[in-house]
C-alpha cells in the first residue's frame, strides 16, 4: 500500500549481540539428532543439549499447477518479505489506472491467517487513491476467513468499487495460472490479471524436515506446554511451523511460544518439569492507513492440548465508529513497536 518503507521492517540482530548471544549468520545444512549436532553450509559443526527451531514457512511449489519458484518472478507471492514485497509494489506502481489486480488465497493453514485479507484492503486503499479506474479481485479457496464480518462491512464502507471477494462457493478456487500470460484459470472462467499475486499453499521450512520435525502434514506437531516436538525429544519447535491450533500462525503467538519454551527449557535444566499455563493472541488488521480491527483469543494448555478458554477473546465490534477504528490502528503501531523491541532490542 505504500504507506510504509521496507526500512521500517527492517530491524538488527546488534541488540541480541550487546546481551552476549553469539550469532552465526549461516543456513543450517543437517541435524544430526542421534548425536545432536548441527551443520552449517559454511562448515560449522556444533553440538547441542537443547535445539530450538524457529522455521518459518515454506512455499508449496506447483501445489498449484503452473506456479513454480519461476513463475513467482513474474507473479509474486510477497508471502515472505523481502525481494517479493518490492517486487509487486514495483508492478502495482507500473500497472496503468484501469488495470486489474487478482490475488489469490490458499486454504488454510498458512502464516497470518488474516494476511492477505489486510493486504487486499491496503492496495485496495492504493487503488482508490491512486489508480481509482483500476480494481482488486480476490480469489479464495476458501468459504469464510478470519473476521470475515468486519473485513466485508469496512469494504462495502470503502472500497465497494475497487475490491471484490469470491470465495469457494462464487467460483473462487484457481486450479492454474499461466505466468508469461498472466492468465488465471477458475473451474468456470479464465482471467486475465495486469498484477497477480499468487499466495500458494505453505508448509513448515525446509530445516523441519531436515530435523525430523515435520510430520505428513507438512506441520511440526508440539506439546503445547514446553513447545518440544512430539516427534523428537529434546527438539523445540517454534512459531508458523508449529501444529498449535487453536493458536494463529501469527508474529504475537509466536513471541509468547518463544517465551514459554525460553522457561520450560530453564525448568527441565533444574530438574523441574514445565507446568501448564495460559496463553493469548491479539491480531490487528488494518483496514485503511488510519483504521484497523482486531481478533483475539485465550488458550489452555492444560491436559497436552491447546484449548481455546470458552467466552475469552473476540473481535472488533460491527458498526463501530470511527473513533473506535482509529483506536485500534493506534494500538496496532504501538503492539508492533513493543514486540519488535522486545525481539530485537
Amino acid at each position: 500500500g505504500g504507506q510504509r518503507a521496507l526500512a521500517q521492517q527492517t530491524f538488527s540482530y546488534g541488540g541480541l549481540e550487546k546481551r552476549g548471544v553469539r550469532l552465526v549468520h549461516d543456513a543450517v545444512s543437517e541435524v544430526d539428532t542421534t548425536e545432536k549436532t548441527l551443520i552449517t553450509r559454511g562448515g560449522l559443526m556444533s553440538g547441542f543439549d537443547k535445539l530450538i527451531l524457529s522455521p518459518g514457512i515454506d512455499l508449496r511449489w506447483n501445489a498449484l499447477e503452473g506456479y513454480g519458484e519461476a513463475e513467482a518472478e513474474i507473479l509474486p507471492h510477497a508471502w515472505k518479505a523481502g525481494p517479493q514485497t518490492a517486487l509487486l509494489k514495483r508492478q502495482l506502481d507500473a500497472m496503468d489506472d484501469g488495470g486489474l489486480v487478482v490475488m489469490t488465497v490458499p486454504p488454510a493453514p498458512y502464516r497470518c491467517p488474516p494476511g492477505p485479507y489486510e493486504r487486499a484492503s491496503l492496495i485496495a486503499h492504493y487503488l482508490k487513491t491512486q489508480k481509482p479506474r483500476a480494481k482488486l479481485l480476490v480469489l479464495d479457496e476458501k468459504a469464510s476467513f478470519s473476521k470475515m464480518p468486519l473485513f466485508l462491512e469496512a469494504w462495502q464502507k470503502h472500497y465497494p468499487d475497487h475490491l471484490e471477494w469470491r470465495g469457494r462457493d462464487n467460483d473462487g478456487r484457481v486450479s492454474r495460472v499461466d505466468a508469461q500470460s498472466r492468465t488465471l484459470h477458475t473451474d468456470f472462467e479464465t482471467i486475465h490479471a495486469d498484477v497477480a499475486n499468487i499466495i500458494p499453499p505453505q508448509k513448515a521450512g525446509t530445516i523441519a524436515e531436515r530435523a525430523g520435525v515435520s510430520d505428513a502434514t507438512g506441520w511440526c506437531p508440539i506439546n503445547p506446554v514446553s513447545f518440544e516436538s512430539a516427534l523428537m525429544p529434546g527438539i523445540y519447535v517454534l512459531g508458523d511451523a508449529t501444529v498449535a491450533a487453536p493458536m494463529p500462525k501469527s508474529a504475537f503467538s509466536a513471541s509468547l511460544q518463544a517465551k514459554i519454551c525460553a522457561i520450560a527449557i530453564a525448568r527441565e535444566l533444574s530438574g523441574r518439569a514445565p507446568t501448564p499455563t495460559v496463553l493469548a493472541n491479539t491480531c490487528y488488521s488494518y483496514i485503511t492507513p488510519g483504521a484497523a480491527v482486531s481478533i483475539s483469543g485465550v488458550y489452555s494448555n492444560r491436559d497436552g492440548q491447546l484449548t481455546s478458554v470458552p467466552g475469552a477473546g473476540g473481535i472488533s465490534p460491527l458498526n463501530a465508529p470511527d473513533n473506535v477504528r482509529s483506536a485500534e490502528a493506534a494500538q496496532a503501531a504501538a503492539w508492533f513497536s513493543t514486540v519488535t523491541q522486545d525481539a530485537f532490542a
